[in-house]
């Protein structure tokens, strides 16, 4: 048995197509079946079903899987340690970041992390907050960009920014040529917000509360473009987070951003990873040099 085999067969259980699963191990499909029979037969179990093109896995192989994915991360960890006792910046990293955030903060903030970081190879991994915890806890990544307070106690917190909200509406509502509005302007609408599952629903309607807004319960979009788009139709209003407004808008522009006066509803951006992890000092100076390169429009 090697880590090769495990790899294997763990992209297998992912894939459930033994061309995909080749294709992400770059090798051939015959080397990966070769090999994952060759690990059955040193096993001694049947550990994938092979029917008809439909690939699934036995019993067993949901067991072996299990134990492979926790070997992988072991050694991965020991790499990882090797590396750090070189230097705290050099190695792999694991990020997750949720939707709402990846692609308006990642193009600001990944270019400074490559040049001052080069030996630092950083894996991005968007899902949602979740998904997110569930594979921070397994060690599956090392720390998370989101929304805050995160109530776990086994995770560290460190604070980023605060990045306030703008009302999204079309350029011919009532609102639209006010450059600020306070939450009593608000009040008594209907705002649109993304399905469930995203933290930015929850902060939204923390911000409804505050204000005596109501949800539009008849549409739901599933991404924060989704919800501009909705806007631009006509569909609603909503709150966009800041870093995902657009940097200049034109006279052609559908949607209207209208700042709020003070104090501006907001959420808190930080990033989270395991208490006690031997990475904190890498941690610590990826978050001072976020905050360095951070635009003026959020505050600390």
């Amino acid at each position: 048995m090697n880590i090769r085999d495990l790899e294997y067969l763990i992209a297998l259980d992912e894939e459930r197509h033994f061309h995909r699963a080749a294709e992400r191990c770059f090798v051939s499909q015959p080397t990966l079946s070769g090999q994952l029979k060759k690990l059955e037969e040193e096993l001694g179990v049947l550990l994938v079903e092979r029917n008809n093109r439909q690939v699934s896995m036995t019993e067993a192989g949901e067991a072996v899987v299990k134990h492979a994915r926790t070997v992988l991360a072991e050694i991965r960890t020991i790499k990882d340690v090797a590396n750090f006792y070189q230097d705290p910046m050099v190695g792999d990293v694991r990020v997750g970041i949720i939707p709402t955030i990846a692609p308006y903060l990642l193009p600001v903030i990944m270019p400074p992390l490559n040049k001052s970081f080069p030996e630092l190879k950083i894996w991005l991994y968007e899902y949602q907050t979740h998904v997110l915890l569930e594979k921070l806890q397994k060690a599956e990544l090392d720390f998370l960009i989101l929304a805050l307070p995160i109530e776990k106690h086994e995770f560290t917190e460190l604070d980023l920014f605060r990045e306030p909200f703008r009302l999204a509406v079309k350029k011919d509502h009532a609102l639209a040529k006010k450059k600020a509005i306070n939450l009593g302007d608000i009040a008594n609408q209907e705002l649109l917000l993304l399905e469930e599952g995203h933290c930015l629903r929850g902060h939204i309607l923390d911000v409804c509360l505050l204000a005596g807004v109501k949800e539009d319960g008849q549409y739901h979009a599933t991404s924060l473009e989704t919800l501009r788009h909705m806007v631009g139709e006509g569909m609603g209003m909503t709150l966009i987070p800041e870093l995902a407004v657009p940097a200049k808008t034109r006279k052609a522009d559908e949607i209207r951003y209208i700042e709020f006066s003070d104090p501006k509803p907001n959420r808190r951006i930080g990033m989270l990873y395991r208490k006690n992890s031997y990475r904190e000092e890498t941690f610590n100076n990826i978050n001072e040099l976020i905050k360095a390169v951070l635009p003026v429009n959020v505050f600390f």
